[in-house]
């Protein structure tokens, strides 16, 4: 049998979720995971593939490895990123899903509409 949470630990739990979902919210971080999704890729490409400055490039890198949600394994003057947990790409579809929804139905709305609705006169 499981153990109910005490209230702490639930607090403690929903301020862990909350800083997880923080750590993808940057426009960047997610282009690497997208990019990352079929394979380690080098930082080299990466910056190609994204097309930023490899300040920037770096520091999203950097944040997203001390998360653990990247890893990073050097191959002599190479350094190679990786998913280092594969369930993200799993959140990151249920969000596109979810985002896809929601843009469905907004789409359905403004199709419903009268056209006069809104317009200005």
């Amino acid at each position: 049998m499981v153990k109910p949470m005490s209230r702490a630990q639930a607090v403690r739990l929903r301020e862990l979720k909350a800083e997880f979902f923080k750590s993808l919210a940057h426009p960047l971080r997610i282009h690497v995971l997208e990019l990352l999704r079929d394979g380690p890729v080098n930082v080299g490409r990466l910056q190609e593939m994204t097309g930023v400055p490899a300040s920037s490039l770096s520091q999203q890198l950097t944040f997203l490895r001390s998360r653990g949600i990247l890893s990073a394994e050097r191959h002599g003057n190479v350094v190679v990123y990786a998913i280092a947990e594969p369930d993200v790409l799993r959140l990151l579809d249920d969000a596109r899903a979810i985002l896809a929804a929601q843009v469905s139905d907004q789409a359905d709305v403004l199709s419903a509409a009268p056209a006069a609705v809104g317009s200005v006169r």
